[in-house]
């Protein structure tokens, strides 16, 4: 029951009329005691008149005034902050799909879990975001372009297939790019929709090897803060990752230090996850962030709910102690 940030602070001259009810009352109860006390035989007015209720009898009356109190509080119109779904956003959700994801330091093996984890982050996102997705290996793939259609975007996610090499730049330029052109046909009088690249990738850019190439992950992610569109990053994987390439176990260390540098150069955030849970887990925090926004809302339905209430126990109580019930 929220007291700040009336939208119609001018219903509150009603309390004017309030204190006036409250102190007719009071008078009116002055005046019925003078005019007892003028009965000449008081100690007939004892046998005649019925015993006296004392307190209890004002208890009608002060429930009223407080009901008109909280119903004029309502009618001020306050506000409060309230998680309220997004109406319209950009997501490209970025997953690498190099052969480093088949390493089962996360069990079964990193890409499945991130596959899991991807879809339950897709059936979660609230309506009005529209979703797209990119993989990337040695190049980017557009596989869903963003849409508030979660059936293709799942279908794709669980059709991911590995490749070689790591461009990370490219899965973000991709990404721009997809965001670049869907914000010109849906961007109205309001202009375009906010947007986000959520990048989940587990090792280091090979392609090309330079990050602040001009294709390169810091390079990408510059621009990207130049566009607006802020990265979430996530490093997924541990260090202890291995792959079998050509017979041999190759290691496949995550690459922390510059996955969190490209959420830093495109003032985006970067997390941390070493298990299939803690990646879950991130992508619930995202998708809070991401599908929710925190909004003044109206919050004067508390105040009707309970004003009405007390009005309608004060009523009653005022036929029960005036006895009209039969």
């Amino acid at each position: 029951m929220s007291l700040t940030g009336f939208t119609a602070p001018w219903w509150f001259l009603l309390l004017i009329a309030v204190a006036a009810v409250a102190v007719g009352y009071v008078l009116a109860q002055r005046a019925r005691r003078k005019r007892t006390m003028r009965f000449a035989n008081l100690d007939l007015l004892e046998r005649v008149a019925p015993k006296s209720q004392g307190w209890v009898r004002h208890v009608p009356a002060v429930l009223i005034v407080l009901s008109l109190l909280l119903l004029t509080v309502a009618l001020a119109g306050p506000t409060a902050e309230q998680k309220v779904p997004r109406n319209r956003a950009t997501v490209m959700l970025v997953i690498d799909v190099s052969l480093s994801m088949e390493a089962t330091d996360v069990a079964p093996t990193r890409l499945k879990a991130a596959q899991d984890a991807a879809t339950q982050f897709a059936q979660n996102m609230t309506p009005g975001i529209n979703l797209g997705l990119i993989s990337f290996a040695g190049t980017a793939t557009v596989l869903v372009n963003p849409t508030t259609d979660r059936n293709g975007v799942i279908k794709a996610i669980e059709n991911l297939k590995l490749a070689q090499s790591t461009a990370t730049g490219e899965g973000i330029f991709a990404a721009l790019q997809s965001v670049e052109s869907f914000s010109t046909v849906v961007g109205g009088a309001d202009g375009p929709p906010p947007a986000r690249i959520v990048l989940m990738s587990d090792g280091k850019q090979t392609v090309p090897e330079d990050l602040y190439a001009a294709r390169g992950g810091y390079t990408a992610a510059q621009a990207a803060k130049q566009a607006g569109v802020p990265i979430s990053s996530i490093s997924f994987g541990t260090t202890h990752g291995s792959v079998d390439i050509d017979g041999k176990a190759q290691p496949v260390s995550v690459d922390d230090e510059s996955l969190r540098e490209i959420a830093r150069l495109s003032g985006g955030d970067f997390y941390k996850a070493a298990s299939a849970e803690e990646l879950k887990k991130v992508y619930a925090d995202l998708g809070e962030q991401i599908g929710y926004e925190i909004k003044d809302a109206d919050a004067s339905k508390p105040w009707v709910v309970v004003g009405t209430l007390i009005l309608m126990i004060g009523a009653a109580a005022s036929l029960f102690v005036g006895q009209r019930l039969p």
